[in-house]
């Protein structure tokens, strides 16, 4: 098959679903797909950021705001986008971060982060693969964690949830490739976000955190938001049309299982 360079990376004609786009990763991810040429469904469970961004896409963008914790919220959601287009793609971006000793977690804080981080992705891709399955096609992508291969102290629930996210995606690969429909992952290592380094850092404290981090990099660096948007581009599009059941690692080499 001959085409023309970057022609396999578009996304032309296509209605992509993302939660988790109202900042960072998922706002970045719903940039792209736009640039691509997708129509996009900016989704958050902060209305205001979910509509920024799809003012930030224009005309392509529709922002839906929605809970992944909570199933008939993202089946909604999903009702939504189908009353624009077809979904053909959609991305689990959505997630939170929580660090806490194994002794000091708490229910709340078990119980937030597992609805939210596994939860939310089983949920998302059900309602993705309830509508792709008629259409036989379509395509999945979970964002994971460099924390789902290194065990980092303090992690354990955040941890437990994003090796439980790799594994959803490899199952569903399996049960749904016979669809049509490819399921991956990216696993991001440390990236620059709002959510791993806050505005309330000051510069030492931001600048100390990155060299901190990228020291752990055989590449001496950090990731940006970008980064992870184009492993993510490269999966929904044709490029990675022989690609499911895999989970890209984007941590500059801090991890190679």
């Amino acid at each position: 098959m001959t085409v023309e360079p970057w022609a396999s990376q578009r996304l032309d004609g296509k209605l992509a679903v993302i939660t988790g786009a109202g900042s960072g990763i998922g706002r970045e991810v719903a940039l792209f797909f736009a640039a691509a040429g997708a129509q996009v469904v900016a989704s958050d469970i902060d209305g205001n950021a979910a509509r920024e961004t799809a003012a930030l896409v224009g005309a392509a963008g529709h922002a839906v705001p929605a809970d992944v914790s909570d199933r008939l919220s993202v089946e909604r959601l999903a009702d939504a986008a189908e009353a624009i287009a077809p979904i053909a793609l959609w991305v689990n971006v959505a997630g939170v971060g929580a660090a806490a000793s194994l002794c000091d977690v708490t229910p709340d804080l078990y119980d937030r982060v597992t609805r939210i981080n596994m939860d939310g992705v089983f949920w998302g891709c059900a309602a993705a693969a309830r509508r792709m399955i008629p259409r036989k096609g379509g395509a999945i992508i979970n964002i994971s964690s460099n924390a789902a291969d290194q065990p980092i102290p303090t992690l354990s629930v955040y941890a437990m949830t994003k090796a439980a996210v790799n594994m959803l995606t490899r199952s569903l690969a399996a049960e749904l490739g016979p669809h049509g429909i490819r399921v991956n992952g990216v696993a991001p290592g440390f990236t620059l976000t709002g959510m791993t380094a806050p505005d309330r850092l000051t510069d030492e404290e931001r600048a100390a955190l990155i060299a901190r981090n990228a020291a752990r990099s055989p590449l001496g660096a950090v990731g940006e938001p970008c980064d992870i948007a184009q492993a993510v581009l490269y999966l929904a599009s044709d490029a990675g049309r022989f690609v499911t059941g895999q989970t890209l690692r984007v941590n500059g080499g801090v991890a190679m299982p």
